[in-house]
Formats: structure tokens, C-alpha cells, sequence
């Protein structure tokens, strides 16, 4: 394998790009894998080594990778069919996605109903297992992930269609519903705020892919100033502001940079055109994915993906603010010579090639 002769540091590589400085190649968050496309990789390249590559490579991680927060009621069951989460609602886990089956709130109510404490999400050795992952990947940019959003957090409660219904024909009870899921995150927020990481990674789903699923002025209403507060948090910590969001959030763009948001994740090029977001946010936004997980990835051909990474980290690295990713996860349904067609690109960006010797 060549030495990449790297000129910086990982986390070094990766501040930079977030604040908008060019770097000696383009940094790549962490390649994650579904179903049997890792193992059929190792079948290609006869071992495991280059999965040792390639999280060399990973410049960013999520201690809380390592460190989950606690999501369920019970420890897992063996062949469970349905759990229940923290805040009472029932999940049918054994197909793919897991799905909703029965909210905690039946009604537009919160009488009678108790929120989860914040305690209830840290498990016992939490704190252990949070210093064990800053040591093991101490080099690397890390954040904290700070789970769910309250968006998301809400139709968890009531049900995807319930909640929408909510916010226009219940509005009071949506706002108090959010008031008490906000409230809730920021106390799981000042816990991880103690941690020596350099960003936490918010999550909240507010998009598919044709817009903002509440549209653009009921989100502004009861999403922008409670998320903008989280976000603040964030900043007078002295860390930096990530988020995460599936699908097309172009209308918003604007108010999250306003409200402190400093990059913003998966970038879905079925939804969004990256090159499109990088000329008009990219002076003031970092960007992170591009990699289409849906088309692309799936379904083009090894030099499309090829050529596709390399038009990336060109146009969207130009002047900085660029963090190479794939939309999503590579899912089941990605052929073995595609995956490896990702694989080896990304590396190819930081002068890297697979070792195709047995581990």
C-alpha cells in the first residue's frame, strides 16, 4: 500500500475544510456498510486489511458510536418481535426498517403522560465507555451525537400523519409536545457538551425528498427558534454545530445558517444538487455527503462511481468547506464491484490503494 505522504493531521484536515481553507486532499467520514457488503469486500480483497485502511482514514467519529444512548425500555430480547422506547412507543423490529406499530399518545394530550428523564438515556458505564472511544480514535474529529431530534421525537409519539395533523389543526398541544422534546434534548445536550470532542451532530429528519415536511413558515414557527437555541448551546460551548438531515432542506438553508449551523449532513443528490448547494451556501456552509445512496452507488457502473468522487472532491473541495461522504449507507442491494468501486475512490482521493493481500 502507498504511503499518502499526508502534509495533516486528520482533525487538522478536517477544521480546515470546515473553515473554508483548501486542504492536501478531501477529507472522508466513515464508510458504513449494511447487511453482508462488508463481508463480501472481504471476499474480494481476501481478508480484512482493508477495512484496517479504511478507518485509518475515517477522519470523523462519533464517540457515541461507541457510547450509545439508551433507547428502549428493556434489554434486548432474543427473537423480539416488537420493543418498546423510552418515551412508550412500540416498534416492530424484525423486518427492514423497523416500524412504528402503536405511538405513546393516542390522543393530541399530554395529560397524564410523563417525559423520560435525561438520566434514563445514559447507561451506567456511559462515561467509561465515552473516554474509551476519545482514546482509541484521539486524532480524529470527534463529535457526539445527540440522537433523535424533537421533530422526529414527536411523530415517535403520535405517529407520522398524527403529528403533521397536529401542528395545523392542534397547534397548542404540538407546541407544548415540543416544548417538553426540546427540553428534554437540551438536557441530553449538556451532558455531552462535557465531553473533549469538537462538534456535536444533531439529527432530525424535517425533509423528504420533494421539501420541508411541515413546509417552510409552520417550520420556522415550530422548529427554527427551538432548534436555533440547541444550536447556540453548542456554540457558546466553545464546539462546533453539525447536523444531520435526509432530503431536500434547500428552503431552509438560509435560516439554519442564520440560526449557527456550521455543516450540514448526508447531502442527497436525489434531492438536492450538491454542486448547486456548494455555489450557493458553500462560502458560508460545510458540506458533507454528495454520494448518491440511492442511484448511484446501487445501480451506476464502477466508473461512474469513480469519476462521480473525483468531480466531488474537485467542485465541491474548491476554496474548502467540502467533507467527502456517501448519502447513506452502502445498503444490501449494492453490488460487490460497486462497493468496491467506493472504496477504492476514496482512498484513491488520499493517494491510498487497497491491499489486496490476505489479512
Amino acid at each position: 500500500m502507498r504511503n499518502p505522504g499526508m502534509r495533516m493531521s486528520l482533525r487538522g484536515r478536517v477544521e480546515a475544510q470546515i473553515g473554508h481553507h483548501e486542504t492536501d486532499f478531501i477529507p472522508f467520514a466513515k464508510l458504513a456498510f449494511e447487511g453482508d457488503v462488508a463481508e463480501r469486500l472481504d471476499a474480494r480483497y481476501g481478508g480484512t486489511g482493508w477495512r484496517r485502511v479504511v478507518d485509518g482514514l475515517n477522519h470523523v467519529h462519533d464517540v457515541t458510536d461507541d457510547a450509545p444512548l439508551r433507547e428502549w425500555r428493556e434489554p434486548s430480547p432474543r427473537d423480539a418481535t416488537h420493543r418498546t422506547d423510552l418515551f412508550g412507543s412500540v416498534w416492530r423490529t424484525d423486518s427492514r426498517p423497523w416500524h412504528l406499530a402503536r405511538p405513546a399518545l393516542a390522543e393530541p394530550s399530554l395529560s397524564g403522560y410523563r417525559f423520560p428523564g435525561t438520566e434514563q438515556f445514559f447507561p451506567p458505564d456511559w462515561d467509561r465507555q465515552a473516554s474509551r472511544a476519545i482514546e482509541r480514535w484521539r486524532g480524529r474529529y470527534l463529535v457526539a451525537g445527540a440522537g433523535a431530534g424533537f421533530f422526529e421525537r414527536a411523530w415517535v409519539m403520535r405517529g407520522f400523519a398524527e403529528a403533521l395533523a397536529d401542528s395545523a389543526a392542534e397547534p397548542r398541544f404540538y407546541e407544548s409536545l415540543l416544548d417538553g422534546l426540546a427540553d428534554l434534548e437540551a438536557g441530553i445536550l449538556s451532558r455531552l457538551l462535557g465531553l473533549p470532542v469538537q462538534g456535536i451532530l444533531f439529527a432530525d429528519d424535517w425533509a423528504d425528498q420533494r421539501g420541508i415536511l411541515l413546509g417552510r413558515e409552520r417550520w420556522r414557527r415550530f422548529i427554527l427558534h427551538r432548534q436555533a437555541a440547541l444550536y447556540d448551546a453548542v456554540r457558546r460551548s466553545g464546539k462546533q454545530v453539525l447536523s444531520h438531515c435526509c432530503g431536500n432542506v434547500r428552503e431552509i438553508v438560509p435560516d439554519l445558517i442564520e440560526a449557527g449551523l456550521e455543516v450540514l449532513q448526508s447531502i442527497q443528490p436525489e434531492a438536492m444538487d450538491p454542486y448547486a448547494l456548494k455555489k450557493e451556501f458553500g462560502a458560508a456552509l460545510c458540506l458533507w455527503g454528495g454520494l448518491g445512496s440511492q442511484r448511484m452507488i446501487p445501480f451506476g457502473a464502477p466508473k461512474e462511481i469513480r469519476g462521480e468522487v473525483s468531480r466531488l472532491c474537485a467542485e465541491m473541495g474548491r476554496g474548502g468547506g467540502y467533507i467527502l461522504g456517501t448519502a447513506k449507507s452502502l445498503q444490501p442491494e449494492t453490488p460487490t464491484e460497486n462497493a468496491a468501486a467506493v472504496v477504492e475512490a476514496f482512498l484513491a482521493e488520499a493517494g491510498v490503494e487497497v491491499d489486496r493481500s490476505p489479512s
